[in-house]
């Protein structure tokens, strides 16, 4: 598949907000347009009229105004945009700094485009340098080292979107929600959220130290977390209720869940199933093309399945593309806080477009925004929120969340004593959907 854009950062990867041939973007003109003019612009032209006003002595500084940086959505109180200030700071630190030996001039660099990013105020506007982007690429492949949770920053607070099934992250306990306030020791408020992910990170076998503040307890608590090899199948298929339920987990919207979800509704179909369960708890999303196909085997061909909202306001609708083999059915989809991006997408999609469908769970992360990777150079990326998306019927997701039809809690004791209430309402309900 190509064109494929990722609704979250996997720790996968937080859901959600690309491409798959390489780095799987869409090269929307005017942001190519605008990475290209800002690096270039400022780091080459810039750098030749910036260091001839750093070298001189008359005091005159090259400047652009701000409508040829094509910031058109900001009145700006200066009327110009001095590019060379950044060459004047950079021949500073060059001359001035007291460890000026130990300056790495690609981290610099790096670190400078990062700053702009960050200046946006949108922590999933960001720049992957080469160590980064290599992460996020094995991330979203389903293979990687650490300890298996989504994180995302919610309420400007680095935040356990969901742990992975069967990872280290939920073997220690990690469950959605949970606010890290530290790592290893670290105050987690001093890190981007790449940053974060990177320290989180590391080596099968080594150990992280996460300080975590829980809802309803009083006290922070460590949780040591040993981090190992991270292989996450997508979609895990059973027969219930003597094989007249079809119980399908999705945990993510990788490359293959695709595939394996196809799998997944075969079978559904050869067992002639009178009732469907879709689990997308816990699931931080991946890529907006995995919902939308998913989507179009669920629901008739031609309905809504999420509408695309411009920063102008202008929307776009995208739709069921046909093969659909499953609407007929009853279907119940699980839901709770560590389900974002992709997985509201396809949550809210089934809500507004059949009537035998209910959301079962708790309240979902809200990761409505998307983002477009693009890659600027060699080996690195940048990711830019270019939209954020509305469910069939208009209903904002970001930083909203959708709401289940019937609100059902999952407490620790229910997980200690492995019972699931949410799936048993999930039985119950089945029952009473038309078919």
């Amino acid at each position: 598949m190509s064109n494929k854009k990722p609704m979250s950062d996997i720790p996968i990867r937080t859901e959600s907000e690309i491409a798959r041939d390489g780095q799987k973007a869409f090269n929307k003109s005017f942001l190519f347009f605008l990475v290209v003019f800002l690096l270039g612009v400022a780091f080459w032209s810039g750098y030749h009229q910036g260091k001839n006003t750093v070298s001189s002595d008359s005091g005159s500084e090259a400047v652009l105004s701000p409508n040829d940086a094509i910031l058109l959505n900001k009145e700006n109180k200066d009327t110009t945009i001095d590019f060379s200030l950044f060459w004047k700071v950079w021949e500073l630190l060059k001359d001035k700094y007291v460890d000026k030996s130990k300056l790495d001039a690609h981290e610099l660099f790096y670190g400078a485009i990062d700053g702009m990013l960050a200046a946006t105020g949108d922590p999933y506007t960001t720049f992957f340098s080469p160590k980064e982007n290599k992460e996020f690429n094995e991330d979203i492949s389903g293979t990687f080292e650490g300890i298996g949770a989504e994180m995302g920053v919610k309420n400007d607070v680095l935040t356990v979107i969901a742990p992975l099934e069967g990872t280290p992250a939920e073997k220690a306990g990690l469950m959605s929600g949970d606010k890290i306030v530290k790592i290893d020791g670290a105050a987690s408020s001093g890190f981007s959220l790449e940053e974060a992910v990177s320290k989180i990170r590391g080596k099968k076998g080594t150990d992280v130290k996460l300080t975590i503040f829980r809802e309803g307890e009083e006290e922070t608590r460590d949780v040591v977390v040993k981090r190992d090899v991270i292989l996450v199948k997508s979609v895990r298929f059973e027969k219930k209720e003597n094989d007249t339920v079809a119980y399908i987990r999705v945990s993510r919207f990788g490359d293959d869940t695709e595939k394996e979800f196809n799998d997944a509704v075969k079978q559904t179909v050869d067992m002639k199933a009178k009732g469907i369960i879709i689990d997308l708890r816990n699931n931080p999303g991946g890529f907006l093309e995995t919902s939308i196909s998913m989507a179009s085997l669920m629901l008739p061909e031609g309905k809504v399945v999420v509408v695309e909202e411009d920063g102008e306001g202008k929307h776009k609708e995208m739709k069921a593309r046909g093969g659909d083999v499953l609407s007929r059915i009853p279907t119940v989809v699980l839901i709770n806080q560590g389900s974002a991006s992709a997985s509201e997408i396809l949550a809210g999609a089934l809500r507004d477009n059949r009537e035998n469908v209910r959301l079962i769970g708790k309240k979902s992360f809200g990761k409505g925004s998307v983002q477009e990777l693009i890659s600027v150079g060699k080996n690195t990326s940048v990711k830019i929120t270019v939209a954020r998306w509305l469910t069939p019927a208009l209903k904002q997701i970001h930083n909203v969340g959708i709401s289940p039809d019937v609100e059902v809690d999952l407490k620790k004791e229910d997980v200690d004593n492995k019972r699931d209430p949410q799936l048993d309402k999930a039985f119950e309900t089945l029952k009473d959907l038309p078919s």
